[in-house]
This record gives structure tokens, C-alpha cells and sequence, in this order.
């Protein structure tokens, strides 16, 4: 019956649903990935709503449905094998997952970067601190390697040399490094408080110092730094989102940096709306002056 175009339908609404789950959760990167150009909004997306699922896997929303700890492994444990065989599947009961699967396709993602974010995964179930191996591998798994699959998605019909692509792959990883670290640093309350959580190794999140605050605010410049001078890399496709995404990450970083060290603990720094809007008309600006490979 070819009148009846029932799995694109089915398509375009798993699509629409998972692009449901960023509008929910982040502001910020819904706002970012608006500057994407269609088709790699769509992969970007659907990649985050994953990504949410499994977060709320570990971070307290499964337990305040009532299941225990041991159940939470299991759906995590379950989760990751239904994300790990959905690319050859073509029809899936979970939308997001459909729209994943969609998404992995189309962008040939790498099966050891989603072992490695499900790894990290797990260890929010197990670990509530870290050495610095652990922390590495923790923000490896949980941020860097979504970097990369992002990566994958921008680079869909976008040819680049081995070089460039070991450069773009650095700034991947720090760009995701650096998302992630600024996030430690809104969520202390969160992290420290109900979640029971230190991911800093060698600081003590529930009296963090001015010290401890101005050397990791110190590292996430380096971060941004360093993932903003391959920007210019990036096909047109894909550059306004990312400078928008790292100038409002950057714009977080320095507000935590003006921020005393225990008034963190206490709230989550925001960028206000207004800001948000000038930031992302920067990004615009900034992008339609770049060239490939030159600022």
C-alpha cells in the first residue's frame, strides 16, 4: 500500500519526539542546535535525547520512581544493549530510540564511543568520587566521546584530511571536556547534596575554595581555547552551533569564575536570556565571516 507512508510518518514523529527531550532540559544547547543546519539539528538532537535517557537512567529519576539501585543497573545494563543493536534495526516502540537509530545510521556512529558513554554511565551507579585515572576516564566517557559522535554527525558528506580530522577530534574532546566541567561546577548542590556525588579529585565540593574554583575555571579557558581554534574546520553546516554552544559555555565559566566559591554550592549559575539571544547573534556574525580553516 504505498499511499499509506506509514514508517516516514512514523519517522518524522519519533523525530519530533525526541527533539521534545533537549527543549525539556537544556535551553542552551536547544537554542545552539537552532543554528545547525537542518539535517545535522536533526542527527544532533536525536544523539542528546539518548544521551538524556540515559542520564536519567543514573541521576535519581529512575530511584524516585521507586526502583532500587540493583533495577537501575539493569535498565542501564538493558539500555545499552537496546542503543547498542538499534542501528540495525529499522523500526523501534520507543520513538527516541527510533529517532537514535535514524541517527546512527546515517552518521556510521562508532559502537566503542557509546560502550565508553555507558561506562562512564555505570559509574555513577558505583563511584561517588575520583582519583584523577578515574576522573579522566569519567569525562572521557560521559563528554569527550560525545564530542566525537558529534563530530561524526558534522562531518556527514563533509570530507577532511587525517590531519584535520586529529585536529577536529582534539577539539572535540575538549570542547566536550569542557561542557562537562562547567556543569560539575553549576551542579555542586545537585551533585554533592542529594545526589551524593565529588567528581573534582583532590577538592572537597562541600567547601570548595577560591583556589580550587580559579584553576579549574583556569582549565575550562584552556579547554574552550583550544576547541574554538579548529572551529574554523568545520563545514558551514555546523560552525554557528558550535560557536554558539562554546560561547555560552564560555559565558557560564566566567560567571562561575565572578561568583564566590560558596555561593556555588548554594545556586546554579544561568546565563540570562537576553544574553543568550546576544551570544547566539555573535555566533551568526562570527560564523559568516569564517573561512575553511581561518578565523
Amino acid at each position: 500500500m504505498p499511499e499509506f507512508d506509514y514508517l516516514n510518518r512514523y519517522d518524522r514523529m519519533a523525530v519530533k519526539a525526541a527533539h521534545k527531550v533537549i527543549s525539556s532540559y537544556s535551553t542552551s544547547f536547544s537554542l545552539a542546535t537552532g543554528l545547525l543546519s537542518p539535517s545535522v539539528r536533526r542527527d544532533i538532537r536525536n544523539l542528546y535525547a539518548m544521551v538524556r535517557i540515559a542520564d536519567e537512567i543514573v541521576d535519581g529519576t529512575v530511584e524516585a520512581a521507586g526502583a532500587s539501585h540493583r533495577e537501575c543497573e539493569q535498565l542501564l545494563d538493558d539500555y545499552e544493549a537496546a542503543v547498542l543493536a538499534a542501528p540495525a534495526q529499522r523500526f523501534h516502540v520507543d520513538p527516541v530510540l527510533h529517532a537514535y537509530a535514524q541517527t546512527a545510521r546515517r552518521c556510521d556512529f562508532d559502537p566503542a564511543h557509546v560502550r565508553a558513554f555507558f561506562a562512564s554511565m555505570r559509574r555513577d551507579l558505583t563511584q561517588s568520587s575520583h582519583d584523577q585515572g578515574s576522573f579522566d576516564e569519567y569525562v572521557y566517557g560521559s563528554a569527550e566521546v560525545i564530542g566525537l559522535l558529534c563530530l561524526q554527525a558534522f562531518l556527514v558528506d563533509h570530507p577532511v584530511t587525517d590531519a584535520e580530522r586529529r585536529r577536529l577530534e582534539g577539539g572535540a574532546r575538549a570542547l566536550g571536556s569542557a561542557f562537562q566541567k562547567v556543569n560539575f561546577l553549576r551542579d555542586l548542590r545537585e551533585d554533592a547534596g542529594v545526589l551524593g556525588r565529588s567528581y573534582f579529585p583532590g577538592v572537597d565540593i562541600t567547601s570548595l575554595t577560591e583556589d580550587d574554583k580559579s584553576r579549574l575555571v583556569a582549565e575550562i579557558r584552556g579547554e574552550l581555547a583550544d576547541a574554538a581554534a579548529v572551529i574554523p574546520l568545520l563545514p558551514p553546516t555546523a560552525r554557528a552551533g558550535v560557536l554558539a554552544a562554546t560561547y555560552l559555555f564560555a559565558e557560564l565559566n566566567e560567571r562561575i569564575d565572578a561568583t564566590p566559591a560558596a555561593e556555588l554550592a548554594r545556586r546554579r549559575i544561568s546565563v540570562p536570556r537576553r544574553t543568550k539571544a546576544a551570544i547566539l547573534a555573535k555566533a551568526v556574525a562570527r560564523s559568516s565571516r569564517m573561512k575553511e580553516g581561518r578565523s
